[in-house]
């Protein structure tokens, strides 16, 4: 089983960082005469011995067997100084405070939940791809593939799993001709998206025409900002 780690053996080598409790059971203690203050200590010392044997604390995944084991360190110390009717003080404290902590039931709190690593920017962007065609054409123009392959590359680590693809023209030509030629547009680059590995069950169409440009003109004007196939996902 895995053991908590014990903190006493170096925190509690100065009497100033134990609690008040623990200042005066230390105090009370050295005030006593040897005679009087072992048979404290040896109480204390055996106390922590039966303990770091008793399975129900042995089998514990808590603070108790940690402190009663090192109370049976300090309180051994603080025994052999008083065989020379030495007062260790140092060693008492420690044995006044792991003692005084050998049956305070505190479980380690639970490791923190696994930090999410952050997105790529890329994730942010709604319509991260955009394919622009040529005049009156529904030819796919030489980039597109690096296009489809940037957002096909990408949709797994952003977690897109739905894609709208929409298709717009320039205001040269009429509305119905550029509604068809937008759709064209659209089925093109959503068939280049399913080659590259996008299920087509993903893939949204549609075509906007000349309604949605995506610089505004005058009817009858030519834009090649306009005529494109914009990539959005969800």
């Amino acid at each position: 089983m895995k053991r908590l780690l014990t903190t006493t053996a170096a925190t509690l080598t100065m009497i100033g960082a134990s609690p008040a409790w623990a200042q005066a059971g230390t105090q009370e203690l050295m005030a006593m005469d040897v005679s009087q203050l072992r048979a404290e200590i040896q109480q204390r010392y055996d106390a922590a011995l039966a303990r770091t044997v008793d399975p129900a604390i042995v089998n514990t995944n808590d603070t108790r067997f940690n402190w009663a084991n090192e109370a049976k360190v300090q309180c051994g110390i603080a025994i052999g100084f008083l065989k020379s009717s030495t007062k260790d003080e140092t060693s008492i404290s420690n044995c006044v405070m792991a003692a005084g902590l050998m049956d305070q039931v505190r479980t380690p709190a639970p490791p923190p939940p696994p930090t999410r690593p952050a997105l790529p920017e890329v994730c942010s962007q709604k319509i991260p791809g955009i394919v622009f065609f040529e005049f009156d054409s529904a030819d796919l123009p030489a980039d597109a593939r690096n296009t489809v392959e940037f957002v096909s590359t990408n949709a797994g680590p952003c977690g897109w799993a739905a894609f709208d693809v929409v298709g717009h023209a320039d205001r040269a030509g009429t509305d119905a001709y550029n509604v068809g030629l937008s759709e064209r547009r659209a089925q093109v680059v959503a068939s280049l998206m399913t080659s590259l590995g996008i299920p087509q069950s993903a893939i949204a169409t549609s075509a906007r025409g000349e309604a949605n440009p995506r610089v505004p003109t005058e009817d009858g004007v030519r834009n090649p900002q306009n005529r494109r196939v914009e990539i959005g996902v969800r």
